[in-house]
């Protein structure tokens, strides 16, 4: 019996589904969430991006390019309308399988990754997503990412570089040279000799990945939208970080300030604080997270 690490036997994902995720880092399962709720969720990302949905606490991102192109809106966990996503029973026993029982949804997304402009900005560098997050262990996080709209190759789809969460460490990230969105760093040297996987979806389907994973998405040079719902959970046990001296800390002071411009918080207050505002328990019982 092969010895896995990664995930739980809960009964929900087969053994070489489990095997397949431990070895290559990402997982992606057919039709886990109903079109229904997926509509439901792309009608209010347009009420969002139109303005008339108050936006409160989430975050609406635009295109560095074309700013009248909303690209992405986060922090959308307290909306009732999202939360049918973030708390559908079939995702997070998937879920339980990653993590374990105690389950705290920790970051939030839309993403509308629109046509691109002309210069490129609508590509996601290779990132890790545990460059964004001031908590450990890295194994009792992951990511859930489900298509809205069909993702191929020609709108921008994700591309995966399997089993490099086991051969990489946590890398140095920035802002490439060439344009980018706001958030958007990326990881600068890698070798060119990569043999990226494209992660091709059909509408519900959701692709489970390692926050080590080395990963991004193409330009959409096609005529038409790529909408995705996402959101990261990890385990109400996982502990914060101090990030300070680290390749983290870039980030951290960005998320920081970012919410000191946008909302009337306390000078004393910290990128820890902001994380646990924008975090949400959705199974379980909450701990140290």
């Amino acid at each position: 019996m092969q010895n896995l690490t990664l995930t739980r036997d809960t009964g929900r994902l087969s053994l070489a589904q489990r095997i397949f995720y431990e070895r290559n880092g990402f997982l992606v399962l057919p039709r886990v969430i109903p079109h229904g709720i997926l509509d439901r969720c792309s009608e209010r990302f347009e009420g969002y991006a139109s303005g008339r949905v108050e936006k409160g606490i989430t975050t609406i991102m635009r295109d560095i390019t074309d700013r009248k192109l909303v690209n992405k809106i986060q922090d959308i966990l307290h909306d009732d309308v999202f939360r049918e996503y973030f708390e559908n029973k079939e995702l997070l026993d998937i879920i339980e399988t990653f993590v374990g029982p105690n389950i705290i949804a920790v970051h939030s997304m839309l993403i509308n990754k629109p046509p691109d402009a002309g210069s490129g900005s609508s590509r996601h560098p290779p990132h890790q997503d545990l460059y964004y997050f001031p908590f450990r262990p890295a194994d009792k996080i992951v990511a859930s990412w489900t298509a809205i709209e069909k993702c191929n190759r020609e709108n921008g789809c994700l591309h995966v570089y399997p089993g490099s969460h086991r051969s990489y460490d946590l890398q140095p990230h920035g802002y490439p040279k060439d344009v980018v969105n706001k958030m958007y760093h990326g990881i600068q040297n890698l070798p060119e000799s990569i043999n990226w996987i494209d992660v091709e979806m059909e509408p519900g389907d959701t692709v489970f990945f390692h926050p080590l994973l080395i990963h991004g998405s193409w330009k959409n040079v096609s005529t038409r939208t790529r909408k995705a719902i996402s959101c990261h959970y990890a385990a109400s046990d996982c502990t914060y970080i101090d990030t300070k001296g680290t390749v983290q800390q870039e980030i951290q002071d960005e998320v920081l300030a970012v919410a000191k411009r946008r909302f009337p918080i306390s000078e004393d207050t910290t990128a820890t604080d902001i994380w646990k505002l924008k975090s949400s328990l959705v199974r379980g019982v909450r701990s140290s997270l």
